[in-house]
């Protein structure tokens, strides 16, 4: 360990989570160099839906390296981007109706939504972005502008313009639709908010705390952006890819979005690889005007490519991650009845599920228990109070099980050493109380 701690940048986070030298991963358990296997129920932040080194992507990967096939080519055409154009049309888009042109960015999320971002400003000619509490959309300043939580935007050093700041779905209370707000300003000539270029959300914000957008929320946000003639931007880099049940996190709603942002599992191998997705008369950009020397990752070409084929080529898989899906719904739902006073609450949708133990303190002395037991997880929202479950979507119902036990026996014996689980505020009851 004595490298890292010595030049390694104070910047790292998992690593401090994780205090082990890994150096070996297959399917859903990760090694360190003693040996010791670990399930992994974070999965590279959503990175690895397929689980670690996927046999068919590996040999498709080698006999691609073996044969010299091209490793870098800027944007130029090449076999393997063809390849993955003709596969990710054919098995993905087509298939849903859908109709977009494939934008190649820098192969990390943020860039996509950057692209995304300039894209739509550039296309409307107005700059105000819509964007929603505790969203997540990336470090870099264009998206972190976008990104709800404080730890990340304090770090930027200057500004954060050009966003306007909506409710979630359920963050004003059950008992409020949102959307009607949005409306609201939208249609408010006095309301202080410039006509938005593009609404930018997540059908369910993993790093704001696994809270679920619902579908008819949805179809409320799309109708008032298809009314008042802004883009739908839905960044799908965590909850895409098949982490809800489809492929696209959207389609359960059934809208389809203006823009739509891919990266972290698209690849299927952990291979950076990001794209923006966008309906073909919106392809408003001059050639060149946003590059960057590592758009369209050649080697990602071929296990994404290989990743398409072998799980969306028909629909067992999605049915498979519903499945599980429902036991992790179900088993979860039993645990938070049984610990936390009462005071425990589950959210999510599909294999991307959370805890909610109402305080970072609490979620990540159970986190680091699961880690001494063996099992990688990590905790997310504005106060880390959340534990995340972001298991592979291969994983067996045996291992799934079993990270969960770990899970619950850490949580019996964490709130068995609290004298009391802290409450959840309900600031709008506080409100009509002192009302």
């Amino acid at each position: 360990m004595k490298i890292f701690e010595e030049i390694e940048s104070e910047v790292q986070s998992y690593a401090r989570s994780f205090p082990r030298i890994f150096n070996r991963a297959e399917g859903e358990h990760i090694y360190d160099e003693d040996g010791n296997q670990y399930l992994d129920f974070l999965a590279g932040a959503g990175t690895l839906n397929y689980g670690h080194n996927h046999p068919l992507f590996k040999e498709k990967l080698i006999e691609y390296i073996q044969a010299d096939g091209i490793t870098h080519g800027l944007d130029m055409h090449t076999k393997a981007k063809g390849d993955f154009l003709n596969t990710f049309n054919d098995k993905i888009l087509k298939p849903r109706d859908l109709d977009y042109m494939v934008q190649f960015t820098g192969p990390t999320g943020t860039n996509a939504v950057e692209a995304a971002l300039k894209l739509a400003r550039n296309v409307t000619g107005r700059e105000n972005v819509i964007a929603f509490t505790n969203g997540f959309h990336g470090v870099s300043l264009g998206a972190l502008a976008t990104t709800g939580n404080s730890h990340h935007r304090g770090a930027a050093g200057t500004s954060l313009g050009g966003v306007t700041r909506m409710p979630f779905d359920g963050y004003l209370g059950e008992d409020v639709c949102t959307t009607a707000y949005l409306e609201k300003v939208l249609n408010d000539s006095s309301s202080g908010i410039d006509k938005p270029a593009a609404v930018i959300v997540e059908c369910v914000q993993g790093e704001g705390g696994i809270n679920v957008a619902s579908a008819q929320w949805l179809r409320a946000l799309a109708d008032i952006c298809n009314r008042h003639k802004i883009l739908l931007i839905v960044d799908d880099i965590q909850a895409g890819c098949g982490r809800t049940g489809s492929f696209f996190s959207f389609e359960e709603a059934g809208i389809k979005p203006d823009i739509i942002t891919l990266s972290k599992s698209l690849s299927g191998y952990g291979l950076p690889f990001a794209v923006v997705l966008m309906k073909p008369e919106l392809d408003h950009w001059k050639p060149g005007e946003h590059n960057g020397t590592f758009r369209g990752n050649n080697l990602a070409f071929i296990t994404a490519t290989a990743a398409i084929n072998h799980f969306w080529s028909d629909d067992k898989f999605s049915k498979s991650v519903i499945h599980k899906g429902q036991i992790i719904e179900k088993r979860l739902n039993k645990i938070a009845d049984a610990y936390g006073e009462g005071n425990f609450v589950t959210s999510g949708r599909g294999m991307m599920r959370g805890i909610n133990c109402v305080n970072g303190d609490i979620a990540g002395k159970i986190t680091r228990k699961c880690f001494q037991n063996g099992l990688m997880i990590e905790t997310s929202g504005a106060d880390d109070q959340v534990v995340k479950f972001l298991c592979p979507l291969i994983i067996s119902e045996a291992n799934l099980n079993k990270g969960i036990d770990i899970v619950e026996a850490a949580i019996h014996d964490i709130c068995a050493k609290e004298d009391n689980i802290p409450e959840s505020d309900d600031y709008f009851d506080d409100v009509k109380l002192a009302s």
